[in-house]
């Protein structure tokens, strides 16, 4: 608007993207954020498309050109769905920290070319040396272009685990490794978890919360668990 970049629009705001593919009768819908090296995607339903849907996308693809890659970096937000689908392809998910500069430093650690995070930024490092959304999403309309496919069939072998994710306040200065009844909870969880699922605590970088994260299949109650774990937490903040 003059002042702001992408105020209600863009992949911030995806609604207005939705409207526009679903009003046109659109195959697609493409958006960036302000700086352009976040991509996000509807499809022809209006349904928004995750980094990780993407991120299946672009790897499924690399397998079906002959890429040598063992695997593919994400973050430690990625879905566990993703992780599975990928290993069911034989390819490895590694869990970078969150935030695109920490993904490319284990994409090279691990000598891969593609990685990225839940929120839309992709690196694919055959093409360009950092993320940026228009590489990004020429990829992904190569990958249907090539293979004559569907942005949903192309994804069709991902499946999303359920997330839950819960915000606990927190005091200041509050040290989460000082309390043993948090690691025990955590560790009452992670077992009840296994193999279906998992528990992520992640401090905010913005705000004085620790972000309570579980995942899991349709056999686990995740949101049992997520407030099973911020209830100690609280308490012992």
């Amino acid at each position: 608007d003059g002042i702001n970049i992408n105020d209600g629009v863009g992949s911030t705001s995806p609604d207005a993207l939705r409207a526009a593919v679903l009003e046109t009768k659109a195959d697609l819908g493409i958006a960036f954020d302000g700086d352009g090296d976040r991509l996000q995607m509807v499809n022809a339903e209006g349904e928004l498309l995750t980094g990780d849907d993407l991120l299946y996308v672009l790897a499924m693809h690399r397998v079906a050109q002959g890429n040598s890659d063992a695997g593919v970096v994400g973050t430690l937000m990625s879905n566990m769905g993703l992780e599975l689908a990928l290993a069911s392809s034989g390819l490895k998910l590694a869990r970078a920290n969150v935030g695109d500069r920490y993904v490319k430093e284990l994409m090279i650690a691990e000598g891969w070319s593609l990685g990225g995070e839940s929120s839309g930024h992709i690196i694919c490092s055959d093409v360009s040396t950092t993320g940026d959304g228009i590489i990004a999403a020429l990829q992904v309309l190569a990958a249907m272009q090539q293979s004559g496919r569907s942005i949903d069939e192309l994804r069709s072998g991902f499946v999303a685990l359920p997330q839950t994710l819960v915000n606990v306040t927190i005091s200041k200065g509050f040290d989460l490794q000082a309390h043993t009844q948090i690691a025990e909870a955590c560790e009452a969880v992670e077992a009840e978890l296994e193999g279906k699922g998992r528990l992520l605590l992640r401090p905010s970088g913005t705000e004085p919360v620790i972000r309570v994260m579980v995942e899991g299949d349709q056999t686990v109650d995740i949101d049992a668990l997520a407030g099973r774990v911020a209830s100690v937490i609280q308490a012992a903040a």
